[in-house]
């Protein structure tokens, strides 16, 4: 009796023993796995597509002057007849009653433009305000749609160029075909870009968004304090009018 419980709890042994190497290896194998998805991820964001002749230039928001300045160039070498530049939503009241004059970003990449002498008739602005790059996207695939054209290059920086394409692919494809550019001289650091606070934060911000796109996009507009609330905000201190 006794020999039969004491094989009983060895063999009760060897299975546990074996459920916990076999357990602490997938754990292993899935931190392995994890860390080498991870390790690729920056090569991974960068999804560019090859140029071509298209119905316009689009520069997303950010990056000044480099967006502009490469949108520029693509101009110059016969790309598109045309550079769209889209509208960030800043409020420009709330910041007129403290008297201030904000250029937009849009007025300051068309300078930009035109400084690389892409003519006035050549820039054109879309109105619709934006705050993130889906209602950036939404406005350039509705230009495009309207404008009745069948490509568009949406000029970016590498790490975006993901996001980009997969945001146009799931929810403005049906317009008409982007052309996702990323800055050819983009200091993103794509196979090591663990070793880079700017690379890493792109990587991380960019990760984030994919996964809200597919995700459905739960998470879409950052809303602005209204521009009555600010004003009420309390021991405002007066702010001196720019130049």
């Amino acid at each position: 009796m006794g020999s039969n419980r004491e094989a009983t709890r060895k063999k009760r042994l060897l299975t546990l023993r074996f459920f916990l190497v076999t357990l602490s290896s997938f754990v292993l194998m899935i931190a392995i796995s994890s860390l080498v998805i991870l390790a690729g991820a920056g090569k991974w964001l960068v999804r560019e597509d090859p140029l071509q002749k298209a119905t316009a230039i689009a520069v997303l928001s950010g990056g000044i002057p480099t967006r502009a300045l490469e949108a520029a160039a693509l101009y110059h070498q016969g790309y598109a007849k045309e550079i769209w530049l889209t509208h960030p939503d800043v409020h420009d009241s709330t910041l007129k009653q403290f008297g201030i004059s904000y250029r937009s970003e849009d007025d300051f990449d068309a300078r930009v433009l035109r400084h690389a002498g892409v003519p006035a008739k050549a820039i054109h602005v879309l109105r619709a305000p934006i705050v993130n790059t889906q209602e950036e996207l939404d406005a350039i695939s509705t230009e495009l749609e309207d404008r009745g054209g069948d490509k568009v290059i949406i000029v970016t920086n590498k790490s975006h160029t993901r996001r980009v394409h997969i945001l146009w692919t799931m929810y403005y494809g049906s317009r008409g075909e982007a052309i996702a550019h990323g800055l050819p001289d983009d200091d993103f650091v794509s196979d090591r870009w663990w070793r880079d606070p700017g690379s890493m934060a792109q990587v991380t911000h960019e990760l984030v968004g994919i996964m809200n796109a597919w995700a459905g996009l739960p998470v879409q507009r950052i809303a602005h304090p209204a521009p009555e609330v600010m004003a009420e905000w309390p021991n405002t201190p007066p702010l001196a009018a720019a130049e």
